[in-house]
């Protein structure tokens, strides 16, 4: 068969047991082909350069050059699609977390037993992740092309997708924010809530797909750059105005009120039936129960379609709902599973969001 057929991808990691068990788990994936490995990320880029991967697996602790040192190389020399391997540590964590900034378009966690790599639990997600990031049909974006994003960028309007319009917006003035992502949602959040307002009038409820141990360093990180302020959400946290609450990793994050004027957080594991531990969709509907007409949807980028049932209730709720634009996603299939039913109001560039947060609220 010829190989560009294949998704192409090379396996930078220090463990040859590492490299063996990715591998295997790549090729039990027919249109997957592993390229080649690499023992640090010295031989990594030579190999990037030699080999033209589609995608790149890369770990963070390696001798001679570690990945962070080798990631920054790639993005500014040869960028292409970079999935992180992280050990699930506060580490590990903080380090990924830096990944993504550099550039990485996401991470997969590695679950280790003493010495071992428990490959079943992180197969699927890892095929799926590859798959997504490098189908033709959704777009990956390095650093340089979203430096070219022009803040004067025409919005994408789709047509209105629900009973709404301009008056009733004026009536009923948003008070909870909604907003979902997933595969690239790190970076892009960064985009938004460092620039959302300190005196927003509305609480900020998020789910990102992320596992336990890496929503808490992540809300931290936020908060450190934003004006307004960020934490892991908690049981029985308050639902307030400027204040932004992330799900934390392996529970669901609803809002039920327990006092007359007063919402609150209640963390869940049920339902179990999920994809997603937290769902963007579990989030959503219990924010459209509650906030009836009074809340906005915000879906961002990621694959899959979590968080297309709770954008459709937000909008059958009267509230209102924005997309992130295909071409500034790193994958468009969240947003793309909310369009096609027609629940959208807006769909703009990620560096629109932020305005129409604001304009709407």
């Amino acid at each position: 068969m010829v190989i560009d057929n294949y998704i192409k991808v090379l396996v930078i990691d220090d463990s040859a047991f590492m490299r063996k068990a990715i591998t295997r788990m790549l090729e039990s994936d027919s249109s997957i082909k592993v390229v080649g490995g690499a023992r640090d990320g010295q031989e990594g880029i030579e190999k990037i350069q030699k080999l033209k991967p589609d995608l790149v697996t890369l770990d963070i602790e390696m001798p001679r050059m570690n990945g962070l040192e080798a990631l920054k190389i790639i993005m500014d020399q040869m960028p292409l699609p970079v999935l992180m391997v992280s050990s699930l540590t506060n580490e590990g964590a903080k380090a990924t977390l830096d990944a993504l900034d550099l550039g990485a378009v996401d991470f997969i966690p590695k679950n280790l037993d003493n010495t071992s790599l428990n490959v079943i639990k992180i197969k699927d997600e890892l095929i799926e992740k590859i798959k997504a990031i490098t189908r033709k049909d959704e777009l990956y974006l390095s650093n340089e092309k979203t430096k070219g994003i022009s803040k004067e960028s025409k919005y994408i309007m789709t047509q209105e997708g629900g009973k709404n319009n301009e008056k009733d917006i004026r009536i009923k003035k948003i008070k909870a924010i909604a907003i979902g992502t997933s595969t690239g949602g790190p970076k892009a959040l960064q985009e938004v809530i460092p620039y959302l307002p300190k005196d927003l009038p509305c609480g900020v409820l998020i789910v990102q797909h992320m596992p336990a141990g890496f929503t808490g360093p992540f809300a931290t990180r936020l908060n450190q750059i934003s004006q307004i302020e960020v934490k892991e959400a908690e049981q029985n946290d308050v639902v307030k105005s400027g204040l932004v609450l992330i799900a934390p990793g392996d529970y669901h994050m609803k809002v039920v009120k327990k006092k007359p004027a007063e919402v609150s957080i209640e963390l869940t594991k049920s339902p179990t039936n999920f994809l997603y531990r937290p769902s963007v969709d579990v989030m959503m509907k219990s924010v459209a129960q509650y906030y009836n007409g009074r809340s906005l949807g915000v879906i961002m980028t990621g694959m899959g379609y979590d968080g297309r049932e709770g954008m459709r209730m937000i909008k059958n709720k009267d509230g209102r709902t924005i997309a992130q634009s295909k071409d500034t996603c790193v994958v468009f299939g969240m947003p793309k599973a909310s369009i096609e039913i027609n629940v959208v109001d807006k769909v703009v560039p990620l560096n629109h969001i932020v305005d129409e947060i604001i304009n709407m609220v």
